[in-house]
């Protein structure tokens, strides 16, 4: 409580509390039907890995850990969860989306809470389709139409650290920003 001259506030915060306070306790039926609605609205604006949509489950109110690994092996069952899906459907996604590498794409994965198993065997489908090399030429392209052909060794800094941030493997960003500043010094004694 804040105190305001000689009058007491308790702000909007003492407000929720003493309202969830005075909320019954749901029974345990409802509590269950809440949390699998809340998990069919939260998939129906996104697909979700397993523990995101058990992260996001538990914080809503009447949700219990029983409650959650119940609605989510229903839905397992119905075959609306399945990390290996998600995780091959967001990766070809993001590729799809714009040149990616998969240090990059790995991560997006982990931060989605998808085991590093399942995210391996997902990247390893994505990258067989399309080649890192395919990618980073695709980048690499796209930078040049954007910013225009590295004159200068801070350009082709610039042009290595965006690659690298992108997520492309250290190896392949220098082999290819080498050639690009070697064909650069190549062309103009043509």
């Amino acid at each position: 409580m804040v105190k305001y001259g000689t009058i007491y506030h308790r702000g909007h915060r003492g407000k929720a509390k003493r309202d969830e306070e005075e909320k019954p306790p749901l029974d345990p039926a409802k509590a269950r039907e809440r949390v699998f609605q809340r998990a069919g609205k939260l998939l129906a604006a996104k697909p979700r890995s397993v523990a995101e949509l058990r992260e996001r489950l538990l914080e809503g109110r009447g949700a219990t850990r029983d409650n959650v690994e119940e609605v989510i092996a229903r839905l397992r069952e119905y075959g609306y969860l399945d990390d290996a899906k998600f995780a091959q459907s967001y990766a070809s996604l993001r590729v799809r989306e714009r040149p990616i590498g998969r240090r990059r794409l790995a991560r997006d994965l982990w931060l989605k809470k998808v085991d590093k198993q399942t995210a391996e065997v997902a990247l390893d489908e994505v990258f067989a389709a399309t080649p890192e090399d395919e990618l980073i030429d695709r980048a690499i392209a796209k930078r040049i139409r954007l910013r225009g052909k590295p004159k200068s060794r801070e350009d082709a800094k610039k042009l290595f650290d965006h690659l690298i941030r992108q997520g492309f493997a250290f190896e392949l960003v220098s082999d290819k920003v080498r050639a690009l500043a070697k064909s650069e010094v190549d062309e103009p004694g043509q």
